[in-house]
């Protein structure tokens, strides 16, 4: 017998790496699968039957929402080579669809989402192609402006979007919450790939192509999202008597907020192009704006995920208060340093601020307006927004212009103010 083999052999020392195993340190091992780890708030929300039907028809559809102005005006310049008809056309349009945005609405509460959002499109589609036409074969200066009044119709499908999913949630808080974080989210993103998608068409391929496919992608997705008739909010006629949106206590002003925040955003535009210019980048400007929307969409998501303690009314003011605050980064940014990346930094922390106020004040103004009015309430919103940015953009670039680009950063900050003032208000924080 070998000496290993021996009996008498004395017992090795286990090493330290492969230590001998004995019946008395045998491990078990369980070879059960894990608990699946709970799902996110979103995943949560998207699982919900017939969710990513109707979300994935109003993304394709609510696209073109970042694609019209841009290739409106860089049509009608380049053909035209005037961007003074080009803005005058798109500034008539955005007039146009302020006043008639409340009046479609009202009728999709009334009549519900599919059979009012299709024609609205198909009216939209045929505004856009006569347009197309208009420009494309020379017509006057004055068939511009009546070709692009019948766009006027554009259903407010992020209204109708976030309609749905307050029928489909049905009063859980948490929620909806989380679904108008995602939505407000939506919204930057369609702002960001809009712009960009619009100018490579309109430039790689055709003048008219921009607007061509922002309306063939409007009627695609409306008619997606029309089809989903197990999530659409029913028709409610017997609501008619029911009182205005606008005399709802806490509502004007409210809305007189959201006003003050289009503000911030044209005129945060207007004077970053303008900036971007006298640096002598004034290409580079679009892509500097786009971080603002990211930081935005980033802090949207975020802000979905978490659980905010109290009611929106008392988180209103010091959300206003932070994009008041995070908007002065921008204009000392502009002022100590004059780099156009530092400035883009600076606009993409400012953003952050954006989402998390629109979420919350758009939460309050859905506790707020009657069941039967919810998309003439939203639509009245995004008529306060469009009016705001149009009052932005005049002040923001009037002062760039006859000051100084630097100064013209102080309109966002003063805007962001008086929203903070607004907010702050007995009349808005009713119910705190």
């Amino acid at each position: 017998m070998p000496p290993s083999m021996r009996r008498d052999q004395p017992a090795r020392t286990p090493s330290r790496l492969f230590p001998t195993l004995t019946a008395d340190t045998l491990v078990t091992v369980d070879f059960r699968p894990r608990a699946a780890r709970p799902p996110g708030p979103y995943r949560r929300l998207l699982a919900r039957p017939g969710a990513r039907a109707f979300v994935a028809g109003n993304l394709i559809a609510r696209l073109p929402a970042g694609m019209v102005g841009m290739s409106t005006i860089v049509m009608i310049a380049g053909t035209r080579g005037s961007y003074a008809l080009a803005g005058v056309v798109g500034a008539t349009g955005l007039a146009a669809s302020a006043l008639a945005g409340p009046w479609v609405a009202r009728l999709v509460d009334r009549h519900g989402q599919a059979r009012i959002a299709v024609p609205a499109a198909l009216c939209v589609v045929l505004g856009s192609l006569a347009l197309v036409l208009c420009v494309h074969y020379g017509a006057p200066d004055w068939t511009l402006f009546a070709a692009y009044a019948t766009t006027a119709t554009t259903p407010n499908t992020g209204g109708m979007a976030r309609a749905r999913w307050a029928h489909l949630l049905d009063g859980d808080a948490a929620a909806l919450h989380t679904a108008n974080s995602f939505e407000q989210a939506v919204d930057e993103l369609c702002y960001m790939l809009g712009p960009v998608l619009a100018a490579f068409l309109c430039t790689a391929v055709a003048p008219e192509a921009g607007l061509l496919v922002a309306a063939s992608l409007l009627l695609v997705g409306i008619l997606l999202f029309a089809a989903q008739r197990a999530t659409e909010p029913p028709p409610r006629p017997a609501d008619r008597a029911s009182a205005s949106p606008l005399r709802v206590a806490g509502v004007p002003p409210l809305l007189v907020g959201f006003l003050a925040t289009g503000a911030v955003f044209g005129s945060m535009e207007v004077v970053t192009v303008a900036y971007a210019d006298g640096l002598g980048h004034r290409g580079a400007a679009g892509v500097v704006l786009m971080l603002q929307a990211a930081g935005s969409c980033a802090a949207g998501l975020l802000y979905g995920a978490l659980k905010p303690a109290g009611p929106a009314e008392r988180r209103l003011p010091w959300c206003l208060l932070a994009m008041t605050v995070l908007m002065g980064l921008p204009w000392l940014s502009a002022r100590t340093a004059g780099s156009l990346p530092l400035l883009a930094l600076a606009l993409l922390v400012a953003g952050m601020a954006t989402a998390p106020t629109m979420v919350t004040a758009m939460t309050v103004l859905q506790g707020r307006v009657p069941a039967g009015r919810l998309n003439e309430g939203l639509s009245l919103m995004v008529t306060a927004l469009l009016a705001g940015i149009a009052c932005g953009s005049a002040s923001g670039g009037w002062i760039a212009e006859h000051a100084a680009p630097t100064t013209g950063f102080v309109v966002p900050v003063a805007a962001a103010g008086v929203a903070f003032v607004i907010g702050s208000a007995r009349a808005v924080r009713r119910a705190a």
